[in-house]
């Protein structure tokens, strides 16, 4: 992995390691995949988990970092979860989220944001550590109800990217922050397409 962070490209004077272009290259397949539900969304993702972890650990941004983690934890879920799921017809079987589930996701947000910024700060893990924290929640949660194919989840990919922008550029990550805009219209493209597949399926749990 240390050779993958210290070889690099130069695009427009900006160099960019390798790690970082490969693991944002992985995640935005991730979201290609998930549009189309294929079962290869959850390996890719495990790649670039693995790649973004060292990117971030090496840019400060400890709640990124420990994001990943958690994230590849929820992949090895969300592949299990999504075998169990598959319809001969439909493929991975998808749902609109009910207003009790909004309500967890958006309270869990907020809950989860302010405890692990506290974390951050008191570890002087982040720079950044609210953004930081929300990026982290968000994205655990966005993984989550993707995991158990609640269209919603696209959503709240929207709320990472309209967070996660900004941060990235003020840490110099001006590659990954172009990634995170790309991922905002994919997102889009990604909800419209979920949201015309539960309409026609029959709702399935975990």
């Amino acid at each position: 992995m240390g050779v993958l962070l210290e070889s690099s490209v130069t695009v427009f004077g900006q160099r960019i390691a390798l790690a970082e272009l490969f693991g944002q290259f992985f995640a935005l397949a991730v979201v290609f995949l998930a549009q189309r539900r294929s079962m290869v969304t959850w390996p890719v993702q495990l790649a670039s988990v693995v790649l973004l972890f060292s990117v971030y650990a090496s840019a400060h941004l400890g709640g990124l970092a420990v994001r990943q983690v958690v994230v590849g934890v929820i992949a090895v879920y969300g592949w299990w979860a999504w075998a169990r799921r598959r319809d001969p017809v439909f493929g991975v079987a998808v749902r609109r989220a009910t207003g009790r589930e909004l309500l967890v996701t958006a309270l869990a947000f907020v809950a989860g944001t302010a405890a692990f910024a506290s974390v951050l700060d008191a570890l002087d893990a982040s720079w950044a550590p609210w953004p930081d924290a929300a990026i982290f929640v968000g994205t655990v949660l966005a993984f989550a109800l993707q995991a158990w194919g609640l269209v919603e989840f696209w959503l709240v990919w929207l709320v990472v990217d309209a967070i996660g922008v900004p941060l990235q550029l003020r840490g110099g990550l001006w590659f990954s922050a172009i990634v995170y805009t790309v991922f905002a219209g994919l997102v889009v493209h990604g909800w419209i397409s979920w949201y015309r597949s539960a309409k026609r399926q029959v709702p399935a749990t975990v």
